[in-house]
């Protein structure tokens, strides 16, 4: 298998004010490909590398107010680390978010565009991931979700239940991808899908032709003629395969 996480894409209204802000929030540098594409990732890093999931923010033309099913959690180091980081967060902007979470030990906040992140409390799980600690999909069924990214990417399957699944880059560095169950069909478009790459990426027209046998579906979004082939998972959820093949 050839195919790694390598980004997160968020759609918004402005580029280059929403990639500041996942800049800042995660202290990672920013860069831009073109026009109306801002890219986040750490300081003096080489891409594609396992130690990090990377940001893309892409502007377009209105990204509307939708409940994402794709989010970031952000790690913390200790009860004083969790209180700072909220605090800074809010002076870069972030706003707080009830998404129901009742009573509990992390926080839900917002950012400028309203995607909804949270911020951990210190857990030692996430104590090498670097500032993000999981992408997070909410899906309708964790098995079946899981048959298919644990078939698609090179990542290794942690822990599996009925409630919850956790992935992970099988060099054992960067983020968790973790999957929770959230019953519910979908009605909405996301704003935050996850990107995919080809090792080597002249694979890249095998690997979609491989995914559509997963399970996978081709989603006209508009995107017209692209480097990347934009798909959907077995809950209709967007992703990208990047590269031209």
């Amino acid at each position: 298998m050839t195919l790694r996480l390598v980004q997160v894409n968020f759609k918004a209204r402005d580029d280059s004010a929403l990639g500041r802000f996942w800049a800042d929030a995660l202290g990672w540098g920013v860069s831009s490909e073109g026009p109306g594409v801002t890219n986040i990732e750490p300081l003096g890093f080489t891409w594609p590398d396992p130690t990090a999931v990377c940001v893309d923010v892409v502007t377009v033309p209105d990204p509307e107010t939708v409940k994402d099913r794709v989010h970031l959690d952000l790690a913390t180091t200790s009860a004083a680390h969790q209180t700072e980081l909220v605090a800074r967060l809010k002076d870069l902007g972030a706003t707080p978010a009830d998404v129901g979470q009742g009573d509990v030990p992390w926080t839900v906040l917002a950012d400028p565009d309203g995607n909804v992140f949270c911020v951990l409390e210190p857990r030692e799980t996430y104590r090498d991931t670097g500032p993000i600690a999981a992408v997070v999909v909410d899906c309708a069924d964790v098995r079946a979700m899981v048959g298919f990214w644990g078939q698609a990417m090179d990542w290794t399957l942690h822990e599996e239940t009925d409630e919850f699944a956790v992935m992970r880059s099988a060099k054992g560095v960067g983020p968790f991808l973790e999957f929770r169950r959230a019953p519910g069909a979908r009605t909405w478009w996301n704003r935050v899908h996850l990107d995919l790459l080809p090792f080597p990426v002249e694979d890249k027209e095998a690997e979609v032709a491989r995914l559509r046998t997963l399970g996978a579906t081709d989603l006209d979004l508009g995107q017209g003629d692209v480097p990347w082939t934009v798909l959907a998972d077995p809950e209709d959820n967007e992703f990208c395969v990047l590269g031209r093949g």
